[in-house]
């Protein structure tokens, strides 16, 4: 079958090299000159499964009214007319009951379990070299009430299967000693051992390399226009001045699937989340994290690459602006400060910001739209990288007719 992927993030690439794998011939279009150049490019690093618990949780409506004042919130909604985000806002508030969260973290952890086996299949297939790193991921907290609920929520994810679990203060020293100057800030963590950290843009790009050598065609540099639609099917897609035709279309568009598939009638509960990131280079003598970290209460993680340390997180709803904002620059740095006193960086930081594709929910939308031949792969939110082998290894069984493996709720 001649598959039509639109997007080579790190869901279209991944879709592309499943697709391609299971014997479809696949061709790869995107605006931008080279794979992995937009939310894939810069982001926190994370294999995270145990980072599952949704943004909608019955804890973040009131910390959300209280955050709307602050410019450096970790949680940020701009107040503006927009049609798009009060809709997508009123679904988050309907997401936010403990019985949708506790489903939602369950869709969360059996994908993300999912995905991460696939990536470590990947990986001993391949040999891909990613600056990746199997540490685990530890889950710090600085407030006894942040502690308190994410103590809750990891109950829950041992349940689906996910071990994250939950240790004191000391622990999380002797996992990360590079935390000791913060000691008297820290009330607890959790750590989950399997998860994993690597750079998703140079697994990207290597990756595509990857694809190509088994034939598939990337076309970078052409701007998708619209799909066309007849008798009820997918019958081609205009990009750069030209009828592009297959016989199956996949949606790995990030932020901007909604916006392509609202004029052919397929809506999608798809909203743009800005995150921020810094990318601070190491000398030998820095004193900085190697295992993967996630600040709750900030909700910022932290992930060494190598000779850099990624710093990554917040979100901000404020449209389709890519606009770098300095307060929320200087946050990042300014709580990497906090927790490693003594990280000496070998240079300035390079910031940088990305459209993340926020379902309300956090879970994201793959499988088939209600066009037959036109399939989504899009909404994977803060996880993307997490998720992405695991919903590109899905969509490709259900394009190719076979029943996926995870019990996840696919379209």
């Amino acid at each position: 079958m001649k598959v039509l992927v639109l997007g080579a993030g790190v869901v279209g690439v991944t879709s592309a090299w499943y697709l391609a794998r299971a014997g479809h011939q696949v061709t790869v279009i995107d605006r931008q000159a080279a794979a992995g150049m937009e939310t894939s490019f810069a982001n926190g690093g994370q294999i995270s499964v145990s980072h599952a618990e949704p943004w909608a949780n019955p804890h973040t409506p009131l910390r959300a009214l209280a955050w709307m004042l602050r410019e450096d919130s970790p949680l940020l909604f701009r107040p503006r007319w927009d049609v798009a985000l009060l809709n997508w806002s009123l679904r988050f508030l309907g997401e936010c009951t403990p019985r949708r969260t506790r489903d939602n973290i369950r869709q969360i952890v059996t994908l993300a379990l999912y995905s991460r086996r696939q990536l470590q299949a990947l990986r001993a297939e391949t040999a891909l070299a990613y600056d990746h790193l199997e540490r685990g991921i530890l889950h710090v907290y600085t407030a006894s009430g942040e502690f308190a609920a994410a103590t809750k929520a990891a109950a829950v994810m041992r349940h689906f299967g996910c071990d994250r679990r939950t240790i004191a203060v000391d622990e999380c020293i002797a996992i990360e000693p590079a935390l000791a100057g913060a000691k008297e800030l820290l009330v607890g963590g959790d750590y989950t051992a399997e998860d994993e950290s690597g750079d998703a843009h140079r697994f990207t790009q290597s990756l595509a390399t990857l694809c190509a050598a088994r034939g598939v065609v990337f076309r970078y540099g052409v701007t998708i226009d619209k799909l066309a639609t007849s008798d009820g099917r997918v019958s081609g897609l205009l990009a750069g001045g030209e009828l592009h035709q297959a016989d199956a279309y996949v949606a790995a568009l990030g932020s901007y699937t909604p916006l392509l598939l609202r004029p052919v009638a397929v809506r999608l509960p798809i909203y743009p989340a800005k995150g921020y990131s810094a990318t601070v280079p190491l000398a030998a003598d820095s004193v900085a994290p190697t295992v993967s970290l996630i600040d709750n209460g900030h909700k910022i993680v932290f992930s060494r690459l190598g000779q850099r340390l990624r710093i990554a997180g917040t979100a901000e709803f404020n449209g389709y602006d890519t606009e770098l904002n300095a307060v929320r620059c200087g946050a990042l740095m300014n709580r990497a400060n906090e927790l490693f006193p003594a990280l000496q960086p070998a240079g300035e930081p390079q910031f940088w910001c990305g459209l993340r594709p926020a379902t309300p929910s956090n879970v994201p939308l793959i499988g088939r739209s209600a066009f037959p031949n036109l399939f989504i792969n899009s909404g994977h939110g803060t996880l993307g990288w997490t998720m992405a082998c695991g919903s590109a290894a899905a969509l490709a069984d259900i394009v190719s007719g076979r029943a996926p493996e995870p019990d996840f709720k696919f379209l």
